[in-house]
């Protein structure tokens, strides 16, 4: 299985999806790393990426995630997959892939981008990525991303049953 921790830049992605992986035993993968340097130096420089920016970021996510499935390696992916496309393209005749969308409401998000650091995705990209999300339906599992990462990980370990 890869489940997929999704949200903008300061939901928890990365560190929900480590503590994830480490309690269940599984690999964990940041989408952040995946980025070529030409996005990095846009994201960093407080430019939005476009989607012909990210096509072959998706598709070399889709091969990491297609990758995990057929050698049964168990996988954690953060990723912001923010519009519904993006997670297609991500799952796309993939199984079992599942999306968590870490619902944080926006004031956590800039306080938590504001404390960040060593991190290009910092808060003037996040009006564009919020502006950008199309918030999962029934495709995810909603959880709340302002609430403790013990709380988190133990929903979606309840919820998807790892």
């Amino acid at each position: 299985m890869v489940i997929v921790v999704m949200g903008p830049a300061g939901a928890g992605k990365s560190t929900v999806g480590h503590v994830l992986a480490d309690r269940l035993g599984w690999r964990f993968e940041d989408a952040d790393d995946r980025h070529t340097p030409a996005n990095v130096a846009r994201m960093a420089a407080g430019i939005p990426l476009t989607e012909a920016d990210r096509a072959g970021w998706l598709d070399a996510l889709h091969g990491l995630v297609a990758r995990a499935i057929d050698r049964r390696e168990s996988t954690v992916l953060a990723c912001s997959a923010l519009k519904a496309h993006h997670r297609s393209r991500i799952a796309k005749g993939l199984h079992p892939v599942r999306f968590v969308y870490l619902k944080t409401p926006p004031g956590v998000l800039r306080e938590r981008l504001r404390s960040r650091r060593g991190h290009f995705a910092s808060e003037p990209l996040l009006d564009g990525q919020l502006a950008t999300l199309e918030e999962p339906g029934d495709e995810a599992l909603t959880v709340d991303g302002a609430a403790d990462v013990n709380t988190i990980v133990g929903r979606i370990r309840l919820e998807l049953g790892v």
